[in-house]
């Protein structure tokens, strides 16, 4: 569970972006939040990622992720979000978890100003880090990694930027503001050439012929 808003708002925004980048592709399941057991019966073995990507994997809700009944897929993409509640020794506690148990890449992400992120991915049996992030792009997710000005930056494969819930509506409520508007504009302009045609007629003019 996220300990401020902050870490909140990261945690939704990654996890929706990518749900809805994989929302076409049948056999990738993103989830947020959520139990990971990677061992079968074994309850006291588990880690919640803040985001994770399980390729190989249908869609569908799950009360958690055992891996024993996913064919035997460890998700392997992993993203946590740094909060003034963490502390280094449970990251990298976190991060031996996820290296022992078959996490192909691994994320932190630290919010606060100056904003950055640090990135492991996996050579062999281990997760080395990777030296430069900023421009990184992600082997799995195809995502790019941008450090500028103290801010981070996630873009789509496709070049767009991972945007909030409240930057999507804004720009969806904007979208649809001019679609409106350019209704009324056309309304109008019919209008005011049915208003023309009509006064042609009354002058004895057909506006067909003009």
């Amino acid at each position: 569970m996220a300990d401020d808003t902050f870490q909140f708002e990261w945690i939704v925004t990654i996890q929706g972006n990518l749900d809805a980048m994989f929302r076409d592709v049948p056999d990738v399941f993103v989830a947020g939040d959520h139990l990971i057991y990677p061992i079968e019966e074994n309850i006291a073995t588990r880690q919640a990622p803040d985001v994770y990507v399980a390729f190989g994997r249908r869609k569908g809700h799950r009360g958690s992720y055992a891996v024993s009944e996913e064919d035997g897929i460890f998700p392997q993409v992993i993203f946590e979000v740094w909060s003034p509640r963490n502390r280094q020794r449970e990251m990298e506690l976190k991060r031996e978890f996820y290296e022992k148990y078959g996490a192909e890449e691994y994320y932190i992400v630290y919010p606060e100003f100056p904003a950055h992120i640090d990135g492991w991915r996996r050579e062999n049996d281990k997760l080395i880090h990777i030296e430069e992030i900023n421009g990184f792009i992600s082997p799995r997710l195809k995502i790019r990694f941008e450090l500028k000005r103290g801010k981070i930056s996630i873009y789509r494969p496709d070049g767009e930027r991972f945007l909030s819930f409240v930057e999507l509506r804004a720009m969806a409520d904007e979208k649809h503001a001019r679609a409106a508007a350019e209704k009324q504009r056309a309304e109008s302009a019919e209008e005011r050439a049915a208003k023309l045609s009509a006064k042609l007629r009354e002058l004895g003019i057909d506006p067909d012929a003009v």
